[in-house]
Order: C-alpha cells, then structure tokens, then sequence
C-alpha cells in the first residue's frame, strides 16, 4: 500500500475556524456529465408501493443530495448502501448518482453521494450545505456544528455512529503492559494534528502535560515507524489493520484505545440539514431519516456489494487516496465489535440522540474549542443545545438486534 493511504485519513478533528473557500465554486458542488457507469443503465429493484413509507416520490427532492466529509469509506455505508445498480460516476466533481434503493425496491427518487475532503478542497460541510443548497443531508460532527452554528446552523436529525471511531495508537513493544492510554502517555509525546481538540482534553484529565503534546501530524506514517515510542491519532476502523497489513514497514499490530472511552464524546458525522430545510422537506425527512436508520443498520449486516461500490469509487475518483476491501471488511468488523455502532443507551433506538450526552457535550467540548480559537465567547453564550439536534423524525421501533 501507498504510504498515503494513511495520510488520506487525516480528515480534521474539528474543522476548527475554517474559512470558507472562495476557490471552490458552487459549479464544483454540483453534479456534472456522468464519466463512468455502474453494471446497469436501469435500476433492477421494484418500485416502491405509492403512498408507502419507502415512496419519496411525492416528498423528497427529484435527486437527494447527501454530502459526506471525507473520501469513500466504509463508515460511510448507510449513504452509499442506497445507491442503485444503475449508478454513474462523475469523475470530475467526484459524484456517484443512481436510483435511491431502500431495502430492496426503487424509492422513485435517485441519490447523489459526494464525497469531502480534498474533493472539495477542505471546506467544512456546514460551509458546503450553504454554498449549496441542493445538499440535503450532510455529515456533520457535533463539535464542528458548535463551531459553525452562529453562521452556518445545522440540525442532526439522527446518529449513524453513536460513538467515534478515533484513536489514539501506540506500539506496544515500546510501551510494553499498556492497554490504555493513560498508561502509554506515561512515557510517550502526543503527535495529532494541529487545531485538534484531543491534546486539551487529555491535559484536562492529568494524562499528559503540555511538553508531550506534539501537533506536527501529517497523516504518513513515517513519523511512527521511525519513532515508535510516540502514540498517534487514527481510527480504530482502518489504522491498526493498515498498519499491520498494508504497510511494510511496520508490518504488526498496535495498541489503542477509543477516544470515546476518556471522554471524546461527540457524535461523529450524525446527519444534520440546514434549519429551513425541516420546514421545507419535513414530510421527505419523515420518511428519509428511517430509511437513514434501516439502511446503516442493512450495510453492517451485508455489506459487500456496498463495499464493492466504495473501492470502485475510490479508484475512479483517482486523488491518491487508496482504500483496499481489506480495510473496508474491518471497518465493518469494528463498527460492530467495539460498539461504535449501536442503539442510543439511553432510549433503545437506533439512531437518537441523547439530550443528556448533547448537554454534556456543549459543557465539555466549549471551553475547549474557546481556548482554541475555534469558537468566539459571544458564539458560546449564544449557542442553545436544542437547536444543535432534533429526533422528531426518527422511527423509534428501528433498533439493532
């Protein structure tokens, strides 16, 4: 594997203070002339009973627009296991459209799935959904929606992971008997990307000082392999595979704790709209959020075509990101083992968010996102908590088994 493949996982933290770039036109969020095909020119599946709750056709916009905030990946299963047969594949503006297929049958709608991060030169998806407002659903963290909420509100209408995928990483042989991470940063520095909320959160805790606190991460995994005794930001969903796997120089495993687990509490990448749209697409949402539900909860179980979908699309999109079936069988494999997807504990429901935890994650994360220079004070004592959220469309009998 290329040694960028790690290096294209260095999606911000928080897209702390982003300024919206100007260079990225609206003509560059929009769907262009289809450059690549799917296996079929018609969608396969049966169209949806009219009326029914899997009919959109009278709801939701002609093509539903949903905007990730990185490049293909498995974590991003629920958007693209609803992409039909009949796909294409722009490779300019880095969009897959096709007929939107929920649970087996045509929604009479189509879906267009655009991926972030360097496709649209690192603009926050909050920054995206204003300059375009064709975006439907956009995936947006919570500490990112704190900070774009005074000019960019979001909503998060339900939660696809209930808990980060985010880790810190260590080798076990230099830090030899730890298993979390209070125990490997006893002797180890701290090496995450600059604007990255994690230094503060552990420092708050007494995990570490601040002469551990090393902010030069790139993404590549040099630093790593020639510096074993540092621990490194990642994902419990593709670093401890690629490094043991797909990268030959290191060719082990490493330990590593969710972040999750010491108090990284976000939601990560929940779907969220603009304000206006729950007033605009209410009855669409009534009916797309559960499909949102059902259709995350339907890739974990079996998601090998989707799977399929993704790497294709990697390789068509052909920005040096690299993403085998490999990494993508193990994200699902984690998802699952590690809880990092599951039902809201609070309620049972798959895909709610907790009012308790939303709380808790405004007191916690503001101060920190203050001292960062991510959020102004002013922001802060106007921010209200329930404007960040809402479970009003979700189908509360949707649950894991």
């Amino acid at each position: 594997m290329s040694t960028s493949t790690p290096a294209a996982r260095l999606r911000p933290v928080l897209a702390a203070g982003a300024a919206i770039s100007l260079a990225v036109s609206l003509a560059a969020c929009s769907s262009g002339p289809s450059a690549g095909s799917g296996s079929a020119t018609a969608s396969s599946a049966p169209a949806a009973e009219p009326g029914s709750a899997l009919d959109l056709s009278e709801s939701c916009p002609a093509t539903v627009v949903m905007q990730q905030d990185w490049q293909p990946e498995a974590e991003h299963g629920a958007m693209y296991n609803l992409v039909g047969d009949d796909y294409t594949v722009d490779t300019e503006m880095k969009t897959v459209t096709g007929t939107l297929v929920a649970q087996g049958v045509d929604t009479g709608v189509d879906i267009e799935v655009r991926p972030g991060g360097p496709n649209v030169n690192f603009q926050p998806v909050p920054a995206l959904m204003y300059l375009d407002t064709d975006i439907l659903l956009g995936a947006v963290n919570t500490d990112a929606a704190i900070v774009a909420a005074a000019d960019q509100p979001t909503v998060a209408v339900a939660s696809q992971m209930t808990w980060s995928p985010q880790i810190l990483m260590w080798d076990p042989e230099s830090h030899p008997g730890a298993e979390t991470i209070e125990e490997a940063t006893a002797d180890g520095a701290v090496v995450v990307t600059a604007g990255d909320v994690i230094p503060a959160l552990l420092e708050s805790q007494g995990m570490i000082d601040q002469s551990q606190i090393d902010l030069s991460y790139e993404g590549t995994p040099q630093r790593f392999v020639s510096d074993p005794t540092i621990l490194q930001q990642g994902f419990a969903t593709a670093e401890p595979y690629v490094y043991e796997n797909e990268i030959s120089a290191w060719g082990r495993p490493v330990g590593f704790q969710l972040l999750s687990e010491v108090g990284y509490s976000i939601y990560p990448e929940p779907l969220a709209v603009r304000p206006e749209t729950i007033e605009e697409y209410g009855d669409c949402l009534t009916k797309l959020v559960p499909i949102m539900q059902q259709s995350q909860l339907d890739f974990l179980e079996d998601p090998a075509d989707t799977i399929d979908l993704i790497v294709e699309l990697v390789e068509q999109y052909d920005t040096g990101w690299t993403y085998s079936t490999g990494v993508a069988e193990y994200s699902v494999e984690q998802q699952v083992e590690l809880g990092i997807v599951q039902n809201d504990p609070a309620s049972g429901v798959f895909g709610q968010l907790d009012p308790e935890r939303m709380q808790s994650i405004v007191d916690d994360f503001v101060p920190f996102l203050i001292e960062s220079g991510s959020l102004t004070q002013s922001d802060a004592d106007a921010l209200d908590v329930e404007t960040l959220y809402t479970n009003e469309f979700l189908d509360s009998s949707i649950s894991m088994d």
